[in-house]
């Protein structure tokens, strides 16, 4: 086993708090969050309400309960929402919406791009007609695999859901790793992006525990009643928390302190792709933001759990459900991924 620090290329989920962070959270003036009163969960509502152009927000603990809010408050029982077939919400994040809500998912297939294509869209909206359920919502997705959805096609798919007169809702887990991937790299210009982006939607789902390095929450975005509507769900979720402005402290800082440096992530991950260009075993997907994604062709194919296990021997983390998947963050340094591509390298030249 490698007796160097661990490399863990995961997600971008396993990032710990930065010192400057756990003062932050030490320092956080709480309250009662269920009963409206924590300082820092407010102060933080408001802010990334106002950042992305919405009326109010909700401070939760996940990104997967933050959609089933977003989905249970725009449809009903017997509702239908159109989602891609890869995205988070759909594949995920255990049928929530279906178990828990009686919603119906309508998958579509992605584009070679991960988008949907526009008439496939269209064509899955369902008829007014009692044989159907009711088609309620598009639920759309950025990033996708690490890569960014084009600014034009979410603007003419949410055009489109608007003129069907359906609610339109994004994941976006990564938000501002699309808008800084999109924009100039400064903390200023990658805000105004996010907004930009979140102009097409009546709701919003953002994640602080992923590249912003929080430990945990999102904030779910919308219109005033639109979040009456979810915090009732939150409650009934089990995500209403109490003296929860530690976490909401830790998600103020990441806001303020780590959107910029997503680039550094963005940056690593193109030189982990760049590493493995070459490697007749493998076929990588150049990366718009920080993530990898990496599939095993030919004879290759089935030594997955080979490498995998050979990467750990190297104390190199990654995961492999269906492809393999490779996600730096604020806790990988440019060693790191450096010895993660020596020892991908070596596993298939030995």
């Amino acid at each position: 086993m490698s007796t160097s620090p661990l490399v863990d290329l995961r997600s971008d989920t396993v990032t710990r708090p930065t010192r400057a962070m756990r003062e932050a959270m030490l320092s956080a003036p709480l309250g009662d969050d269920v009963f409206g009163d924590d300082p820092s969960v407010n102060a933080l509502q408001e802010r990334i309400a106002g950042l992305l152009g919405f009326e109010a927000a909700l401070f939760v603990p996940s990104g997967t309960q933050s959609n089933l809010c977003a989905i249970l408050a725009h449809c009903g029982r017997g509702d239908e929402y159109l989602v891609g077939q890869m995205q988070h919400c759909y594949r995920w994040e255990a049928g929530g919406a279906a178990v828990l809500g009686s919603v119906q998912p309508q998958p579509i297939a992605h584009q070679p791009d991960a988008t949907l294509a526009l008439a496939d869209i269209e064509a899955a909206i369902k008829p007014d007609d009692p044989h159907f359920a009711r088609t309620r919502l598009l639920a759309l997705e950025n990033t996708l695999g690490g890569q960014r959805m084009p600014a034009q096609w979410l603007a003419d798919a949410t055009a489109l859901a608007a003129r069907h007169g359906l609610a339109r809702h994004l994941d976006g887990a990564r938000l501002f790793n699309a808008a800084v991937a999109e924009s100039a790299v400064s903390n200023a210009a990658a805000l105004d992006e996010a907004r930009r982006i979140s102009g097409h939607f009546d709701s919003v789902s953002v994640c602080f525990s992923k590249g912003l390095g929080a430990p945990a929450g999102s904030a779910l975005c919308g219109g005033r009643d639109f979040i009456g509507r979810a915090r009732r769900i939150r409650k009934m979720a089990g995500g209403a928390m109490r003296q929860a402005g530690v976490l909401a402290a830790a998600c103020a800082h990441a806001l303020e302190h780590h959107v910029e440096r997503l680039a550094e992530d963005h940056a690593l991950a193109r030189r982990l792709a760049e590493g493995l260009a070459g490697v007749e075993a493998l076929r990588v997907q150049p990366p718009d933001t920080n993530i990898v994604f990496v599939d095993l062709v030919g004879p290759a194919r089935a030594r997955s759990i080979d490498l995998l296990a050979h990467l750990e021997r190297h104390g190199i983390l990654a995961t492999g459900l269906y492809r393999l998947r490779f996600v730096t963050h604020l806790d990988v340094d440019l060693a790191g991924v450096d010895r993660a591509v020596a020892a991908i390298r070596e596993f298939f030249t030995a």
